[in-house]
This record gives structure tokens, C-alpha cells and sequence, in this order.
């Protein structure tokens, strides 16, 4: 069961307004010391995932700079490793609309027969799960498409994708862009298809000029039942930053050790760009209190619940409370 990957790296850029001015979504800095890539990346590495498509749309300079050989996510392999799909890449089409479009983009790097089965993913999914389970459930199903779902969602706003599905995994009901009810769970934005008919799917897909990949697909499918959609339920944490307001309260969750623990495992790590830059130095008079501080930083000031990246000095005086500092 050899599967591919496949990352998108801008969908949600518009809803972050000036956090991604510069950049992609995938590569917005997180937890002091991380980007948000990171955490797709570790866990389709720590599953047996590597060879890996990253479609991007723009802004993606620091993305590529943070990713570099790929040698921290043990990438940088001969034979396979993380390929960078660029707009235009493909030369039959222009900057994409939706996730149908981009994996259209993509379409000449999925059309490889030494694969069976393709996983697609979001980069604003911040959790840690190993994704084997789940594609073994997904063959041995039969099924078209697995959806990975999140059995302990925010049941106060609004997801792309709610479901009702019973403990087997049989979904009874999709909705698009909905609150889920006691009994619902929601996609965690990744899921996984035969590798041959996610081509063939998204070929047609763009002849029709459909690019929604969960309404015009997923959903027309299970409507219609010309697919056999199954769901994939993970009980872990799970944490999406697709917001301003999302982006804050998951870093501002992880003061949490709680948190923490759930979604840094051990026997899974989560990886990042090594920077070996030197610990954080806490100056006289300095207050800290509940914070998150990345290495490099110095402190004389007083911080307090805050969450502070790399290399940030807090000057004498200076007073930083419920903040995240890049």
C-alpha cells in the first residue's frame, strides 16, 4: 500500500489577512519556535509518507527558505522527498480557485503508478496523528475516499465539512459549512483517496469547471452515491488556525501543558527548521510569568501570558500580556 502525499499550502491566506501578507499559510510561524507546515509534514513523515507534493499559489519565498533540504523532516532523499508545485507548473492552466484547481496543478505529479493511495491535507491542521491506521482502514474498506475526522470538534462554529457517521465509519449525512450537532464530527481537512481515481476525479472535475473540492466533490458524490465515502475517527487533539481569531486562541492554548502534551508526543515528534541559536536569557528585574519563549530571546522586562518567537528582547520597563510576539 505505498501512498503519496499532498499538501496545500495558501487556501486559507485571505481569511489571515495581513498574517499572510508575506507569506502562505503553511508557513506561518506557531508555537514560538514552529511553522505551521511543520505539523503535516511530521506526521506524514513519522507514517511512512515520503514522497510529498506542496502546491503553492504565491508569497511562498519564506516558505522555501524554512523548508530547505527538507533534511529535518528526513526528506531529502534520493528517490522520493517534498516536491514544490508552483502556479503554472503544469503549463495548462493559471492560479487556482479552489482545491479541485490546485490538485488539477498537481495533476502530473499524482499521475504515478507506483502508487496506490494519495493523502491531501490542509497546512492549517495542527495536530499529531499517525496516519497508517487510517490508510489501512481505507483499504481494507474498499472504499473511494476516507475522510479524517475530529470526534471532538468546536460544536459553536461553523466547519467546511460536518458529518454524521456511525461508529463504523459509515456516513449517513454531509453538510457543508455548518455547525456540528451532539452526534456530529467534523473533517480535519485531510483525506484519503485511490491514488487512480483522484486523477481521473479531478480531470473531470476541471472540465466542468467545479473547484470545491468538498462541496462540488465530496458532497455531489455521497448525494449522488456514485463514490464509497468513509470517515476515519480520530480522538486527539486537534487544532486549525484558519482565522486571526483561531490562530491567537491556538497559541495562546498551548500555555496549556495540557495541550501540550496531547499534541508534542514523544514517540511522534513534531519537526522544525533546527536553528541551534542559544537559550533564552532572563536579565535583572525581569517578570515571567506563564509564557512560552522560544530560544534567543532575552528578557528584562515583564511578559505574562504571552507567546514569544526567536530572537525577541524585551527591553527594561517594557510590559507584554496576552500577546504573541514574532
Amino acid at each position: 500500500m505505498k501512498t503519496m502525499g499532498v499538501i496545500f499550502s495558501n487556501i486559507y491566506d485571505s481569511s489571515l489577512a495581513e498574517l499572510t501578507s508575506i507569506r502562505t499559510v503553511a508557513s506561518l510561524p506557531f508555537g514560538g519556535r514552529y511553522r505551521q507546515i511543520d505539523f503535516v509534514l511530521s506526521n506524514m513523515s513519522n507514517s511512512g509518507i515520503y514522497n510529498i507534493g506542496l502546491i503553492t499559489k504565491y508569497n511562498y519565498r519564506s516558505l522555501m527558505d524554512h523548508l530547505g533540504s527538507c533534511a529535518d523532516w528526513d526528506l531529502n532523499r534520493k528517490n522520493e522527498g517534498l516536491v514544490i508545485l508552483p502556479p503554472f507548473a503544469s503549463g495548462n492552466m493559471g492560479v487556482y480557485k479552489g482545491k479541485l484547481e490546485a490538485l488539477y496543478s498537481a495533476i502530473q505529479f499524482l499521475d504515478n503508478p507506483n502508487y496506490d493511495y494519495v493523502v491531501v491535507s490542509d497546512s492549517t491542521v495542527l495536530c499529531n496523528i499517525d496516519i497508517r491506521p487510517a490508510i489501512k482502514q481505507h483499504a481494507e474498506s474498499g472504499a473511494d475516499v476516507t475522510i479524517i475526522c475530529n470526534v471532538e470538534p468546536d460544536r459553536d462554529k461553523k466547519h467546511p465539512l460536518v458529518m454524521d457517521v456511525t461508529r463504523s465509519g459509515k456516513i449517513n449525512n454531509i453538510l457543508i459549512n455548518s455547525k456540528p450537532d451532539e452526534k456530529s464530527v467534523v473533517g480535519m481537512g485531510m483525506f484519503i483517496f485511490s491514488r487512480e481515481l483522484l486523477v481521473k476525479a479531478v480531470s473531470e472535475c476541471y472540465a466542468k469547471g467545479l473547484v470545491h473540492l468538498e462541496r462540488d466533490f465530496l458532497q455531489a458524490a455521497f448525494n449522488t452515491k456514485r463514490l464509497k465515502i468513509s470517515a476515519y475517527l480520530f480522538d486527539g487533539l486537534v487544532l486549525r488556525s484558519e482565522s486571526i481569531v483561531t490562530y491567537y486562541e491556538n497559541n495562546m492554548a498551548l500555555l496549556s501543558k495540557d495541550v501540550r502534551d496531547r499534541l508534542f508526543l514523544k514517540k511522534r515528534p513534531i519537526y522544525t527548521k533546527v536553528r541551534d541559536e542559544i537559550p533564552t536569557y532572563y536579565g535583572e528585574g525581569n517578570e515571567v510569568e506563564d509564557c512560552l519563549l522560544a530560544d534567543g530571546c532575552e528578557i528584562y522586562g515583564k511578559v505574562q501570558k504571552s507567546v514569544l518567537f526567536r530572537g525577541v528582547k524585551v527591553s527594561k520597563g517594557a510590559k507584554i500580556k496576552d500577546s504573541i510576539i514574532m
